[in-house]
């Protein structure tokens, strides 16, 4: 595998002799390259650029080698003068932590020895995916991690979180989210001389990622030198290149794809974003007034349609992909993405690596995972979530695991659930490895959550003072967690969970030298915490061992026997379960499921006289010393179990 697969169209292009700076700007009279002495450096030394007819400018220099720090400052109608900006096509960006995301470019050694690492090659179905955010992973006191909160520290041997615990799960694919260089400093809390009047954001902090600045160069905060002190600078010698490069040969070594979180739709509205100031109409999406749209809800939107945006984003993955052994990618809100370039982007792909994992969030310009699925595209089963949890925007309502059908769910709902959510079942997708199920992800509230604010464990606006008590499942709320989880590895389809939804993590805002009147209370968008609130707390792991161990237990399962992944509906004989809130099957003759959601009532089934083994019940998952079982089998209230015949 190489890079040369992919050739970017501009950007710096070293070679023995010379070094190549390139970069599209049609509408613009001249372009000067700056070199820069520092980061701290504002004014650099400038050379002239050549215009060619096709509206690309070029400079070769002979002494602008490995190290050299640069931006292009460009002149025309649409154009600054006076603004220097970083290269849209840096492979690597030194970034200083401030609201306007000040930034130049950084000429980096992207020579790396791979060894014999490349792509992991995994059926869809086979996949177990893990959605991660680096810093939380290893950033919480608990972790022992040496290196906190990094790329690095993420795949250290011999810790108690990170990489051994996913190993120790048993998952085989990650996501992270965004790993991209973004804006990691929001507009100043309700400061009326920024920009924008920030009244959202008391932390001005965006943690989570979803505003790429740059769509070639890595994150370096996480690198093992990055910093968020305010108005430092970060990625001065471009480590993290190199340290993503380390993380994920780690991680393949481990027999764990990577999958990327990448983030084309939109960008931030307030950071020095340089598409911006080279040509906005031809990189946004603007009204008729000339004024970004941001049907995202996120930011200014990105112009995917235009033949050099499209060009962008192809590239780009195909960056990721070739330099970085990227196994995968998720695409937030991918309906924004015009449907020419998503078509592109998995004939592409497929044709560099057939085994690409391509997952999109079907959002944006409405809600189509039918559309995706007839392109090819695996997508989020909101479906599936809110079957199971009820609808996210409403706490109130009740779905499968609180005894009741949402709206108009009812048993062939859940049967359409458990076999792929297939159309020809009323169900959204062609294959069930189009469907990513799924209970909870990086956005509103956690799995555990849910199951305490709707259950009435806990109000919604109740301010924990016993954090240890809160995390802590037992019972009823144990039980719960178990069927959803249960009901969750025994369906068609790719699975996914969130980090810490094995131990029913709860996300309580903690108190901080932030002023937020939301401290103690549960939180359902994290996105700007770079603190406890979102930090894994691995004293929590233990705390709900039996629930991780159940959730260990669920992967080997869907890992051991194939029917869980690889079955069609003809594999499937539904049996009767009345009125109640359940659904039950046998699975190709083999195997008996029955997941009960009623919360008050116990099921009763009379099954065949042979000898069953109990793989999985509301106790434990058990696959080598299994209990036996026949002509009868009781399913207690809020719980499942899973049969296998002897």
């Amino acid at each position: 595998m190489s890079s040369k697969i992919s050739p970017l169209s501009y950007g710096v292009f070293v070679t023995k002799n010379a070094t190549t700076f390139k970069i599209h700007a049609p509408r613009s009279r001249r372009v000067h390259l700056v070199i820069f002495n520092s980061p701290e450096d504002e004014t650099g030394v400038e050379h002239g650029m050549t215009k060619q007819d096709n509206g690309d400018f070029t400079i070769e220099l002979n002494d602008a080698g490995v190290g050299t720090i640069y931006g292009f400052r460009l002149e025309g109608s649409l154009n600054d003068p006076d603004l220097i900006i970083a290269d849209p096509y840096s492979k690597a960006a030194i970034t200083q932590n401030s609201m306007r995301h000040v930034a130049k470019s950084l000429v980096v050694d992207d020579t790396y020895d791979w060894e014999d690492d490349t792509w992991i090659q995994i059926d869809p179905r086979d996949l177990i995916i893990y959605e991660m955010h680096v810093r939380d992973m290893t950033a919480h006191p608990t972790s022992t991690a040496n290196q906190k909160g990094t790329y690095l520290g993420l795949v250290e041997a011999g810790q108690n979180s990170g990489i051994e615990h996913l190993k120790s799960m048993g998952v085989n694919a990650v996501q992270i989210l965004p790993i991209q260089d973004f804006a990691n400093f929001e507009v100043p809390f309700k400061d009326n001389k920024a920009p924008l009047y920030n009244d959202w954001n008391p932390y001005g902090r965006n943690h989570w990622g979803y505003m790429t600045t740059f769509f070639f160069a890595p994150e370096s905060y996480y690198a093992s030198d990055g910093t968020d002190a305010p108005g430092t600078w970060n990625g001065k010698d471009g480590r993290a290149v190199n340290e993503i490069k380390d993380m994920v040969k780690a991680f393949h070594k481990a027999g764990i794809a990577v999958i990327m979180d990448v983030v084309y739709n939109h960008v931030s509205n307030y950071d020095w974003q340089p598409l911006k100031y080279i040509d906005r109409e031809m990189y946004f999406r603007l009204d008729k007034n000339s004024n970004y749209i941001a049907n995202s809800g996120c930011g200014n939107d990105t112009r995917s349609e235009h033949p050099k945006m499209r060009q962008l984003i192809l590239e780009s993955i195909k960056y990721w992909m070739t330099e970085y052994h990227i196994d995968g990618f998720r695409f937030d809100l991918g309906n924004l993405i015009d449907a020419e370039t998503r078509q592109l982007i998995i004939d592409e792909l497929k044709a560099i690596n057939p085994h690409v994992i391509l997952l999109a969030e079907p959002w944006g310009n409405g809600y189509d995972p039918s559309g995706f699925s007839d392109m090819g595209w695996a997508t989020f089963n909101d479906q599936f979530r809110d079957g199971l949890n009820g609808g996210v925007s409403d706490v109130e309502e009740k779905g499968f695991l609180f005894g009741q059908y949402r709206g108009q769910d009812d048993q062939n709902f859940l049967q359409c659930l458990v076999m792929g959510s297939l159309r020809e079942y009323d169900g959204q997708y062609i294959k069930s490895a189009h469907s990513v199920n799924y209970l909870e992800c990086h956005d509103n509230h956690t799995f555990g959550d849910r199951l305490r604010i709707t259950g009435g464990f806990v109000d919604k606006d109740e301010k924990i003072t016993n954090t240890e008590k809160n995390v802590l499942v037992q019972d009823k709320l144990l039980a719960m967690n178990k069927l959803g989880a249960l009901f969750l590895f025994t369906s068609q389809g790719i699975t996914f969970i969130h980090e810490g939804q094995e131990w029913a993590r709860s996300k309580v805002v903690v108190e901080t030298t932030v002023p937020d009147e939301h401290v103690g209370k549960i939180d359902h968008n994290s996105y700007e915490k770079d603190n406890e609130t979102n930090w894994l707390n691995w004293n929590e792991r233990e705390m709900n061992r039996e629930l991780v161990d159940y959730y260990k237990g669920l992967i080997e399962l869907r890992k051991q026997y194939s029917e869980f992944r690889h079955s069609k509906p003809e594999d499937f004989e539904f049996m009767d379960v009345g009125e109640k809130v359940a659904v039950a099957y046998i699975l190709k003759n083999r195997f008996v499921v029955i997941l009960n959601g009623e919360n008050e009532d116990t099921l009763e089934f009379d099954i065949s006289a042979d000898q069953w083994n109990i793989l999985a019940d509301e106790k434990i998952v058990n696959l080598e010393n299994q209990q036996l079982v026949s002509n009868k089998i009781i399913v207690p209230p809020s719980s499942g179990i899973v049969l296998k015949r002897n």
